[in-house]
């Protein structure tokens, strides 16, 4: 503590550890601490959040359903990239920071706090999200870290800590966790404990947005999506707000068992670490925008897109979601999505989301150039000159290497 803290805004979800900072801030700071709980579609009852923070003396409570605001203006614009990490990782615990990060920065300003908290640990990558996101809206702000400042180094301790205070712990809490979860409208993460061993396959309770892919229905399921500029704008005919309609796709997905995914990723702090995640209705969106694009792309725009796209997903994942790099990509890859419109339809069964029909007003699909059958618009004798110039350097090169 190198400074007097004053006010803080506390990113506070209502569960043991957010509730234990919560004490832990009042004791160790002295200061008055606003709470902070988002509603991004993870599921759970945020009310109760609210009384327990009632409860400990907390004056100043915000919560807010911000899932239009996150699927809108955060997935939406991430899904226009197609943006996956190291391939697979649709990216649904690194999208959702950065709005938690806004708008804590923009309560603290409304109530004249000085600081800002997190309860990220110290070995993860959303530390880092958080952190760039504070200092990137506010380069003054202070940020309080407790995972990174007090002893309370394990779960047995943080229970200690809540008993000692009088706090109210959840009674799936008392026992050693299995694993950790991370959930929004999006996706659902799983890690740490029994998911340690990269060996070990998970077990099925470890899921629980989408059923086990062989028991998934026997018959396939059709949906049909509209876009419109890169962004989908309805399912099977029926126009939705963006939570609404990721909500849908979720529906679908997981009863379709579409989603999961098991990976050893690369933090950005320097350590490997695996996680299991359900992304059921991303899964679907991201087979259906590239479907959609597939038609509505300049060859040289698509090519262009993918090769941006890691560097894209990297610096979201990483946590940069404001730098100039990120939204100078975003612009080049928003500008690429002016004619992307019209509907695919995809086959989900069993696990699998396949794009089986595409059409749009804006096409450059071309059936009288690609027909076998005899045309008037491609003359073939045209493709041996093509050849020609695009094979002479390797014939230089040939001659010069004495091929014959």
């Amino acid at each position: 503590m190198s400074k007097k803290i004053n006010k803080v805004v506390l990113a506070y979800s209502g569960g043991l550890d957010t509730s234990v900072i919560l004490k832990w801030l009042q004791v160790t700071y002295q200061c008055e601490v606003v709470t902070f709980t988002a509603d991004l579609g993870q599921g759970d009852e945020l009310e109760p959040a609210r009384a327990k923070a009632e409860l400990m003396g907390v004056k100043q409570i915000f919560i807010e359903d911000l899932r239009d605001e996150f699927v809108r203006d955060y997935v939406f614009p991430m899904f226009r990239a197609n943006a996956a990490y190291e391939g697979v990782y649709l990216l649904g615990t690194s999208i959702a920071r950065p709005l938690i990060a806004k708008r804590q920065i923009e309560i603290a300003h409304e109530v004249g706090a000085d600081a800002v908290c997190h309860g990220a640990t110290g070995k993860g990558n959303d530390q880092v999200r958080f952190e760039l996101g504070y200092y990137a809206l506010d380069p003054a702000i202070k940020v309080i870290a407790p995972w990174r400042e007090w002893e309370l180094t394990s779960r047995t301790a943080l229970i200690k800590f809540a008993e000692e205070n009088q706090i109210p712990i959840p009674k799936d809490k008392r026992g050693e966790a299995p694993f950790s979860t991370d959930a929004n409208i999006l996706h659902i993460s799983a890690e740490g404990k029994a998911l340690e061993d990269p060996w070990s396959e998970p077990e099925e309770f470890v899921f629980s947005r989408t059923v086990a892919p062989e028991d998934a229905p026997d018959k396939p399921t059709y949906v049909e999506i509209v876009f419109e500029k890169g962004d989908p704008i309805a399912v099977d005919g029926v126009k939705m707000g963006p939570a609404a309609l990721l909500t849908r796709l979720n529906e679908l997905g997981g009863a379709n068992g579409i989603g999961r995914l098991d990976l050893v990723e690369n933090r950005f702090v320097g350590m490997k670490s695996r996680g299991i995640y359900e992304t059921p209705g991303g899964t679907i969106l991201h087979a259906a925008h590239r479907g959609i694009e597939s038609i509505t792309l300049d060859r040289g725009a698509a090519h262009l897109k993918d090769e941006l796209m890691p560097r894209y997903a990297e610096l979201i994942y990483n946590g940069f979601w404001f730098s100039p790099e990120r939204r100078m990509l975003q612009a080049l890859i928003d500008q690429s999505q002016e004619k992307v419109a019209g509907t695919v339809r995809l086959k989900l069964y069993k696990g699998s989301a396949t794009v089986v029909g595409r059409k749009s007003p804006n096409t450059l699909y071309s059936l009288q150039h690609v027909t076998f059958e005899e045309d008037a618009v491609y003359d073939q004798r045209d493709a041996a000159g093509f050849i020609k110039l695009n094979a002479l350097r390797l014939r230089l090169l040939g001659q010069r290497d004495g091929k014959k």
